[in-house]
């Protein structure tokens, strides 16, 4: 999504190729330290590069059953993921999957 986009940009390139590497990664290999569930619909990609946590937040699109899309991306401060991020997150899943209403 476009804004997922604009954040994977804003990093660092060496960040970005980091980001990037790990997405493919996450396709093809089941690991919990790089994409999990959070709550309710939503997942999350865990990078970690230095001591940057990085985190893209995403459901699945129930539509095709395998689309993985992303919903929004920001960098970690703290052990919890806020929840202004996760009800983000959730609106736009909503909106993703109801575009009508």
């Amino acid at each position: 999504m476009d804004e997922v986009k604009i954040f994977i940009k804003s990093l660092d390139p060496v960040m970005q190729k980091k980001v990037v590497f790990n997405l493919q990664k996450a396709r093809e290999v089941n690991d919990p330290r790089l994409f999990k569930k959070l709550i309710h619909e939503i997942w999350e990609f865990r990078i970690r590069y230095e001591n940057t946590n990085i985190r893209l937040l995403a459901f699945w699109d129930t539509h095709t059953k395998a689309l993985v899309i992303c919903a929004t991306g920001f960098i970690k401060k703290s052990q919890k993921t806020p929840n202004s991020e996760i009800a983000k997150a959730i609106e736009i899943r909503k909106k993703y999957l109801n575009p009508g209403k």
